[in-house]
């Protein structure tokens, strides 16, 4: 039984385009973080990065790419559906992106390779797992639209 909260709701809706617009932002946000991640550690400080078998493209920096904005845009989906769906959809998506986020860092380190390239490796989908979940969790808090309690 949940208590009604004078002027509080516990049901939200979405502003879809909003949300969808953000999610937009953040794709291009995570493929280019990415890519500055993805140039910086094997350019600049010359170690391999590790990508898997799956490839976007014929390059390891258009899989990386690729898989930012997959993720993006996946990450999106999972928070229009919750919102919809789920009491405390923010929490849940905080949750599971967090999980994701840390599941595709230690990935690197399941496979044959250097310290170094499980490192860095770890840390480039770890960050840009991060600046997705980030702005996500903000363009949510912009699309969020509470639905009054109905009498």
């Amino acid at each position: 039984m949940t208590a009604n909260i004078p002027g509080r709701s516990s049901r939200y809706t979405v502003d879809a385009k909003r949300l969808w617009a953000g999610g937009g932002a953040t794709a291009l946000v995570a493929s280019l973080t990415a890519a500055v991640g993805f140039l910086i550690v094997r350019d600049v400080l010359d170690i391999p990065v590790l990508t898997s078998v799956v490839e976007f493209g014929r390059s390891q920096l258009t899989t990386v790419i690729g898989y930012g904005v997959v993720s993006a845009v996946l990450a999106t989906a999972l928070l229009h559906l919750l919102i919809l769906t789920t009491p405390r959809a923010l929490s849940f998506f905080g949750w599971i992106c967090i999980l994701a986020t840390v599941a595709a860092a230690l990935w690197p380190f399941t496979v044959e390779a250097t310290l170094a390239s499980k490192i860095a490796s770890g840390l480039l989908y770890f960050i840009t797992g991060i600046a997705i979940y980030s702005l996500l969790a903000g363009v949510a808090s912009a699309a969020r639209r509470a639905v009054p309690p109905s009498r």
